[in-house]
């Protein structure tokens, strides 16, 4: 296979997919790195390069996909919550405020010497809600693999009063920006891009 992207996530398989491109899904085994207050950019894009670069290396023939997502808020760099109270803790700190949703992505092809990086945001918009709004959307979502315990695919508009970016890097890959990059060297979609990627999100 010519294009792997590096990561388990099912959220960024569905988003390149939807794209029309065919790819291996190869989840690389590296330790990410320690989020500190005020690197959430720098965190994300070196997170990505050590996946890329870890795949590439077995597999320097192939194009390969690396990215992390982080979430930022005033300056503080929030992951996936540990367990439902700290799940919980974080939707409170989020209510009614803005935050940074930060994906870094490298694509790598080592055979072609190919190196390209970027690191795209999106500013998200928290309603005001309460605890029993946040507990409900706990309910209903998992929200314990999402870095900043939401996903705005799934219920996100019990949450979510407005956005400004790509709707796709809060799902988990800039896959506008991906896309155009793949064409730049050469890497074709085999099929027609799906259209209505923001509307099956919401499914």
């Amino acid at each position: 296979m010519s294009l792997i992207l590096a990561s388990a996530s099912p959220r960024r398989a569905d988003l390149l997919h939807r794209a029309g491109f065919r790819f291996e899904v190869l989840p690389a085994s590296v330790e990410e790195l320690p989020a500190v207050p005020g690197t959430a950019p720098d965190v994300a894009l070196r997170n990505a390069e050590r996946k890329a670069d870890f795949m590439a290396a077995s597999h320097p023939e192939s194009t390969v996909i690396g990215a992390d997502t982080v979430v930022e808020l005033d300056g503080m760099i929030l992951g996936k919550p540990a367990d439902p109270d700290d799940a919980l803790r974080i939707l409170m700190l989020l209510s009614g405020k803005r935050h940074n949703v930060l994906t870094g992505v490298c694509i790598r092809n080592a055979s072609r010497n190919i190196r390209i990086i970027f690191t795209d945001c999106t500013g998200v918009w928290f309603r005001p809600f309460d605890i029993d709004t946040a507990k409900l959307y706990m309910s209903r979502v998992n929200v314990l693999d999402k870095a900043g315990a939401y996903g705005i695919q799934e219920q996100g508009d019990m949450l979510v009063e407005r956005i400004d970016g790509l709707f796709s890097n809060i799902v988990g890959l800039p896959v506008e920006r991906v896309a155009e990059s793949l064409r730049l060297i050469g890497e074709e979609p085999e099929e027609s891009p799906h259209t209505n990627e923001k509307e099956s999100a919401h499914e």
